[in-house]
């Protein structure tokens, strides 16, 4: 499976711009839509740092867009978009998005696990900006390096399941010094 195109947030922030006045929707799988009373409930900051099984580090941030539908309907219509950029705004006076970040939206609702997914497409139709959302999968960072995912620089397979030492028992008491033998009258 070849790696998405990724949305900036820089880039995912402009098209809301270009757009103020069109209700914001979201579509979490094929034909369904977020409920038209979703909320933007935070805007999280996320500094990636790891160490894949090739043992090279990476580093990314990630900027989540969390959503959530209340209980009860409380909007006939969903959030303009307007109404986004005024949270964003909000957000940015008190932290500063990095505008090269990845765009990763959560949401989930009783039907639908909570999971982190890219905007894949942001499309208009009428009076509607439609982010169509994707989800994220695993994937190994050696073959995106266009490596495998069987040997890594040393020769040695970065996937490869840790080998246990073997272990020798030894038998540190000597018959002379057995004392719990059957028979022995220790017990």
């Amino acid at each position: 499976m070849e790696a998405m195109e990724t949305l900036t947030w820089g880039n995912f922030k402009a098209r809301l711009e270009a757009n103020p006045e069109l209700h914001l929707q979201f579509q979490y799988e094929e034909g369904k839509l977020a409920d038209t009373s979703f909320h933007i409930t935070e805007i999280k900051l996320a500094p990636i740092t790891s160490v894949d099984c090739g043992g090279v580090m990476n580093k990314w941030t990630e900027v989540i867009v969390q959503l959530w539908e209340p209980g009860e309907k409380q909007a006939e219509r969903s959030m303009k978009v307007n109404k986004a950029l005024s949270i964003i705004a909000v957000v940015e006076q008190m932290l500063p998005l990095d505008g090269d970040a990845i765009v990763k939206i959560e949401f989930g609702n009783s039907q639908f696990d909570t999971r982190q997914m890219f905007p894949a497409d942001i499309t208009v139709a009428g009076d509607t900006l439609t982010v169509n959302l994707t989800p994220d999968f695993v994937q190994c960072k050696a073959q995106t390096r266009g490596g495998s995912c069987g040997t890594n620089d040393k020769g040695e397979e970065c996937c490869a399941p840790v080998e246990k030492p073997t272990i020798k028992l030894v038998n540190l008491v000597t018959q002379t010094d057995a004392c719990c033998t059957p028979g022995g009258g220790c017990c």
